[in-house]
């Protein structure tokens, strides 16, 4: 399992977002200069975090993005499980895998199952506030 830079970056917005909330609605490009990433890659960071209803947007005039909730409420595994696929530590533990043939006795399952629900409890330990 490693969290890719769209997973990262994602984190960061999320992160930019909270401690930019007073001016309203975020232009993109204001978060792409401040972070350093170019304005296309966040495009698409963007979208899985409003997709996951995390990030809300309005175009025209004035527009641009923000929480669509109080930024305490939000942690690390919401930037984190928004853009990132296939976290499980092992391939049949992942998303949409099939059934192993060896699963009835396999003497490690149990022990990536729990690895498996760790790696969310640990993100949720981190609220993005206590970032800022």
């Amino acid at each position: 399992m490693i969290i890719s830079t769209k997973g990262r970056y994602a984190l960061r917005v999320m992160i930019d977002l909270v401690q930019n909330q007073e001016e309203g609605y975020i232009p993109l490009k204001d978060i792409a200069e401040r972070q350093d990433v170019s304005e296309k890659y966040l495009e698409a960071i963007i979208k899985d975090l409003v997709k996951a209803g995390h990030v809300v947007g309005l175009r025209g005039k004035g527009g641009g993005y923000k929480l669509s909730r109080d930024a305490a409420t939000y942690t690390a595994w919401d930037a984190i499980s928004a853009t990132e696929t296939g976290l499980s530590p092992v391939a049949c533990l992942g998303e949409g895998s099939s059934e192993c043939p060896h699963e009835a006795a396999c003497v490690t399952l149990p022990m990536w199952k729990d690895f498996n629900e760790n790696i969310e409890e640990f993100f949720k330990k981190y609220h993005i506030v206590d970032m800022v």
